[in-house]
């Protein structure tokens, strides 16, 4: 497990202690354990001498700033018009049913977390997905299914 206080340690030593530090030292712990904890964000706090209501509310308001652990692979799935027009629906039952959960679920060896996202910015080359930080375009059902084996084998 990601030792947090050096995370924010090493944070603080490139973006100081300044408010404007939190959102890349919130980042830097995502990066590492992908997700805050209620403990993560108190630290921050002391840190930055906010409070941490401030942190939290920083913290809830961006989506991938996730304050719910997830698994080692995060997979988004863009749910914007564009590519609900594209076929993201088949693309997230076929997903769905290969890791045996719903959106917005965790597998339960932790490996792959399912989720939606209002927008990857990749509208003309939907559906897209992001497995981590690793976007895939132009997705159909049976290429996210082989996405996810692809990782599933590492």
């Amino acid at each position: 497990m990601a030792d947090v206080q050096k995370i924010i340690g090493d944070a603080v030593k490139v973006h100081g202690t300044e408010r404007k530090a939190l959102m890349p030292i919130l980042q830097a712990i995502v990066q590492e354990k992908n997700y805050l904890s209620d403990e993560d964000m108190i630290s921050v706090a002391n840190v930055l001498d906010l409070s941490s209501a401030e942190v939290f509310g920083t913290a809830s308001f961006y989506t991938f700033l996730d304050t719910e652990e997830r698994g080692e692979y995060v997979v988004r799935v863009c749910k914007t018009i564009s590519c609900h027009m594209a076929g993201k629906d088949e693309v997230i039952n076929a997903l769905e049913k290969n890791l045996k959960i719903k959106a917005g679920e965790t597998t339960v060896d932790k490996k792959f977390t399912l989720l939606t996202a209002n927008c990857l910015g990749w509208c003309h080359k939907g559906p897209v997905m992001l497995v981590n930080d690793e976007v895939y375009p132009e997705l159909t059902p049976q290429k996210a299914v082989e996405i996810i084996q692809e990782h599933k084998n590492r």
